[in-house]
């Protein structure tokens, strides 16, 4: 059967090519996949020796092609393969694993493609299926986002240079680190755009779903999604919760496995919760985040109250400083049996205040039946882990890894946890030197691909946060 697309607040259904293209739903929704197919033992056991025998982008295009079933198989196998090229990833495993001693721990380093985040993952196959199918089509594409450090640099580089697609990129006026920002900002190709707005990452993610909910408008200009509210996004995050259990867990054994993802807008662990319903055996998601607490708020209590740009801190973990989390609302489809009804009667409610889900049997049920719980990290916490992760194990970590880490070794420390836990690299240690330098006392090491990157001229258009304004910049910014 065809795999069909919905939005989590709608029943019609689509094909994967017109959600890639149309990123949010009319209805102000998220796509998600009609169903989730179901992966058995025996094909677990077949993808091991895929994984084993060929490497990342075999098995990424055995996961793909449950989703993507309107593309040829000849063209999303030569998609996969170009994606996850040893040459992009500086291996053929694209995910591989260190222990970290003996803690029970093991850390699945993401961030070995172009731009040093796990966000390369998932880009550098988005653009060649931008690519594909706008060629198909004959059509172009304007690519709104919103970043909040490492999503626009992974965007930018891989939709860079392409002729059908247009990048507008907005960035969150010194809320990013030096060297996020120059990554971005020194690329000048005539296609990339880095706009500079005066607030914090929820406001340039409200500033992107504006645009998109003016229909009239998001057709004229062919306006389209990068963030992980499109849902090509997530489905190839899904593949590293595959490839990365795969190496954790001995031949012929089903161990359940639990992960701990450091999250902002829930996007990366959401991927392991689909891996989890395909069927990978998974114990516990450990979401953890910083100062910047509403997800841990949700899942301890069951009220999911969303702040303001006043109320959202800026942190040593910049990435997670996020108080509205776009992807929670995938996850709520799920929890309040995939009721669209439902799901938008409580998100509307959010968008001015806030929904309470404690005193219902779903979200009781919520630990048992998903497996998620939370933990927060100060910047303390951070550091500290830092720091042993590089005197007890000569790992260096970045801070958004080292949240992960932090909540993964309270959680074992416990017993709340007794599985072993795959902890998600989201970044090498370069983009946040200061940090680094706080907990350890010298810099981390700049890759050679990055060398001279804080010298390079910046290009970054200030504006404000209106919709108007951008809107109006939009309709003229690429036109020669």
């Amino acid at each position: 059967m065809p795999m069909r697309y919905r939005s989590t607040r709608g029943t019609a259904t689509v094909a994967f090519g017109d959600v890639l293209l149309e990123g949010l739903a009319a209805d102000g929704g998220l796509y998600v996949p009609e169903s989730y197919p179901q992966v058995s033992a025996a094909t677990l056991a077949e993808w091991r020796v895929l994984l084993t025998e060929r490497g990342y982008a075999a098995l990424a295009y055995e996961v793909l092609r449950l989703f993507i079933t309107d593309m040829p198989e000849t063209e999303l196998r030569a998609l996969t393969a170009q994606a996850y090229h040893e040459d992009v990833f500086g291996s053929r495993a694209v995910t591989p694993l260190t222990p970290m001693g003996s803690d029970g721990i093991w850390l699945a380093h993401l961030s070995n493609g172009p731009t040093a985040a796990f966000k390369d993952l998932a880009m550098q196959l988005l653009g060649r299926l931008f690519e594909y199918e706008l060629t198909r089509r004959d059509t172009w594409l304007t690519v709104l986002g919103a970043t909040s450090g490492d999503t626009g640099s992974s965007a930018e580089e891989a939709l860079r240079g392409l002729n059908r697609v247009r990048v507008a990129m907005l960035t969150p006026r010194g809320r990013m680190t030096p060297f996020q920002r120059a990554q971005m900002y020194h690329i000048c190709d005539p296609n990339i755009a880095n706009i500079a707005i005066d607030g914090v990452f929820d406001d340039c993610q409200d500033l992107v779903k504006a645009v998109n909910g003016d229909a009239a408008y998001k057709a004229a200009h062919h306006i389209g999604a990068v963030n992980s509210i499109n849902v090509a996004r997530l489905l190839a995050q899904v593949v590293y919760a595959f490839a990365t259990w795969l190496q954790v867990v001995p031949a012929g054994e089903l161990t359940p496995v639990s992960f701990a993802v450091p999250t902002g807008n829930f996007g990366d662990i959401l991927s392991v919760h689909v891996a989890k319903q395909l069927g990978l055996p998974v114990a516990e998601l450990l979401l953890a985040t910083n100062e910047n607490n509403v997800l841990e708020e949700f899942f301890s209590s069951g009220v999911y109250r969303p702040r303001g740009s006043a109320q959202t801190y800026a942190t040593s973990s910049p990435s997670m400083d996020i108080s509205k989390a776009s992807n929670l609302e995938r996850f709520v489809f799920d929890l309040v049996g995939r009721d669209p009804e439902r799901t938008a009667a409580l998100f509307t409610q959010a968008e001015s205040g806030f929904f309470d889900l404690s005193g219902e049997m779903e979200f009781r049920r919520q630990r048992e039946r998903y497996g998620i719980v939370a933990g927060a990290s100060s910047h303390a916490d951070r550091v500290a882990t830092i720091a042993r992760s590089w005197r007890e194990h000569q790992i260096l970590i970045d801070p958004h890894t080292a949240a992960g880490v932090h909540v993964a070794r309270k959680m074992l420390a416990t017993g709340e946890v007794t599985t072993p836990v795959i902890a998600y690299e989201t970044a090498l240690p370069v983009k946040f030197a200061a940090t680094i330098r706080e907990a350890v006392g010298f810099d981390p090491p700049v890759p050679e691909r990055f060398g001279g990157l804080l010298e390079h001229s910046q290009r970054v258009i200030d504006l404000p946060n209106d919709v108007d304004t951008l809107k109006a910049w939009l309709a003229t910014a690429f036109h020669e």
